[in-house]
């Protein structure tokens, strides 16, 4: 079952005009223009289909894996394949249990609220919430103190379709009350590859295989990341050589933004610099690493790390985090000496 869909933003710090252009002209839109995550496509597919058949709204759905993954994607394309209207907030937006209460008391039957960044929710919000995903009702304090009661309100049944890059700091009753949980996993070149020339296609730019090939390699296994490469190379390539992208104008405007042949930028090289050269190596804890190349914590488990552990890079231990073989060799800084095992 597909239909057009409603998408209405419940959140007040959209992200800046180019991002959200990017992401609204080149995400996919179908299950045929998804590529990647087969396992949780199929699955969805599934209870998409089962829900539909039984006339329901498909189970509390949560999303979890390193950004730049497709959640945001998956649950647009749940919405249309549901036919159902979704809202869209963050986890940061909904700052009492009151802006809660005004979004689910003005879902239809079947909508979807998706909630990106859902770790982030305040501890009262995510109470509000148990009653609403595991009953569909709404348990509404009025007064204070002896005089205190409550009233319950009825909702119309719906999804909520939580997104997260850190699964392991929800609580266990929020986690728990999810019928469907999938993580996302990097993609690999080949899947790059189609989403790259998809979103060429999209874009109205021609672009040959190896310059195709050569972005899929350093987009870190991320379509986010494939796709900013992508609009980079083509504004490159329409400044500097005419509009023509091929391998030469791909690796100069890669030069140019400083993105390595492993997908490595700035922050990951100072990020193993501070390791290798000022830590000897580690380990080293997180928020001493964080001081050392003035960023926060988040950033670092978020966008660096899940990365540099996939290629071998990184190692996290209970001591700390240590660089590995790989690094060194790939900064082309000497191993140091152990020492000797007695």
């Amino acid at each position: 079952m597909t239909s057009k869909t409603n998408i209405i933003s419940e959140n007040p710090e959209s992200e800046n005009p180019e991002e959200e252009k990017l992401f609204t002209s080149l995400r996919a839109y179908s299950w045929s223009e998804f590529r990647g995550q087969e396992n949780v496509k199929t699955a969805l597919q599934i209870a998409i289909t089962a829900a539909t058949e039984r006339k329901e709204a498909i189970e509390h759905i949560l999303l979890y894996g390193p950004p730049g993954l497709g959640k945001t994607t998956l649950a647009h394309i749940v919405s249309r394949e549901m036919g159902a209207n979704i809202r869209i907030t963050s986890g940061p937006a909904l700052v009492r249990s009151g802006d809660l209460a005004s979004i689910l008391t003005n879902l239809e039957k079947g909508d979807i609220l998706f909630i990106d960044e859902i770790h982030r929710l305040h501890k009262a919000v995510e109470e509000t919430m148990y009653s609403a995903m595991e009953d569909f009702a709404l348990d509404i304090i009025l007064g204070k103190g002896p005089s205190a009661r409550t009233l319950r309100l009825d909702l119309p049944p719906f999804t909520i379709i939580g997104a997260t890059t850190r699964a392991g700091l929800l609580s266990a009753p929020l986690r728990d009350r999810f019928g469907v949980v999938h993580r996302l996993n990097f993609y690999s070149p080949k899947e790059l590859e189609t989403i790259i020339l998809n979103g060429a296609n999209k874009l109205k730019v021609t672009i040959d295989k190896e310059s195709i090939k050569e972005i899929s390699l350093r987009a870190r296994g991320t379509p986010r990341i494939a796709l900013k490469l992508l609009k980079r190379v083509r504004d490159y390539a329409q400044v500097k050589r005419e509009g023509k992208i091929d391998l030469s104008a791909t690796q100069a405007a890669l030069l140019l933004l400083e993105i390595d042949e492993k997908g490595l930028d700035p922050l990951d090289i100072r990020f193993i610099k501070a390791i290798i050269q000022k830590h000897s190596g580690g380990p080293v804890g997180i928020e001493t690493i964080a001081s050392t190349i003035s960023e926060d914590t988040e950033t670092i488990e978020d966008i660096v790390e899940p990365y540099l552990l996939q290629i071998g890079f990184l190692k996290r231990t209970s001591r700390g985090r240590v660089a590995t073989q790989a690094a060194y060799a790939h900064i082309n800084v000497k191993i140091p000496p152990q020492p000797p095992k007695y």
